[in-house]
Order: C-alpha cells, then structure tokens, then sequence
C-alpha cells in the first residue's frame, strides 16, 4: 500500500474536522438535535413535517459549502471506479443498514459515540467492520 503524499491534506482535514465537531455540536445545543443525514432526511419524508424549517437549512447547508468552498480553493476532482449497478446496489446497502442500526455513520460515528452511547459504539463498530469486509473482499478475492 502507498501513501498518497500529494493528495495528503491534513490541514485542510483538521479545519474540517472541527468545523464538523463545532456543527454537530450546535445543533445538539441550540436544537437538541442529533446531526445524523439519515434522520434529517429522513425526517423530510415523514407526516406531519412541524420541524421541516431546519432540516431544509442543513440540507442547504451541506450543498452550500463546497460551493462556498470553491471561491477559495479548487474542488477536488471525484473519481469512481465503479459501474452504475454497483452504486445503485451499494446505495441500497447503506440505506438497508441505516435502517437496521437505526441510524447512519455521522449519526452514530460523530454524534452517538461524543455521547459515548453504548448503542453507536456497537454501531460504528459494525459499520467500520462491514467496510473492511467489503474492501478485503472486493479487492483480494474478487479483483
């Protein structure tokens, strides 16, 4: 394995590591809301929407950064080396597992263990060995 030297941003990775903790940390103070995608979206799709105001604000809010983002700097360039088929079946995945661990990795990984909520450490766990898995699999014993 060989580092990407080049493309090794740990500056630009702290900055947004703390820009995640201080948002996610905010929400829970100011809204008393766990910052997980799935249950901001999630919450979207539901009836009746009585909190739909600050949902929409983060949603924006997650298109509106890189933009912001790009006034400063170049966006990187996003490469997937994979088939349409593979996105739509690895997408279905994500979400089946959302629903299974009753949350997704930002709601359990960011939020759920800063809470040290027992539940989110089993979660991440689970999530972070299914990813190993998976690339184990994917690029030692099928290609």
């Amino acid at each position: 394995m060989m580092i990407d030297w080049p493309g090794f941003t740990p500056w630009a990775s702290l900055a947004g590591g703390v820009l995640l903790g201080l948002a996610t940390a905010m929400l829970l103070l100011f809204n008393g809301r766990i910052a997980g995608i799935s249950g901001i979206l999630g919450g979207l799709l539901q009836w009746p929407r009585a909190d739909i105001a600050w949902r929409i604000a983060f949603l924006l809010g997650l298109v509106a950064a890189p933009a912001a983002y790009s006034l400063f700097a170049p966006l990187p360039t996003a490469q997937v080396d994979a088939g349409i088929t593979t996105l739509v079946v690895a997408g279905l995945l994500v979400g089946i597992g959302t629903r299974y661990g009753s949350g997704c990795t930002s709601g359990h990984g960011v939020c759920g263990l800063s809470r040290r909520s027992p539940r989110s450490l089993v979660a991440t766990a689970a999530f972070m060995a299914a990813g190993f898995v998976t690339v184990f699999i994917v690029r030692h014993l099928i290609g």
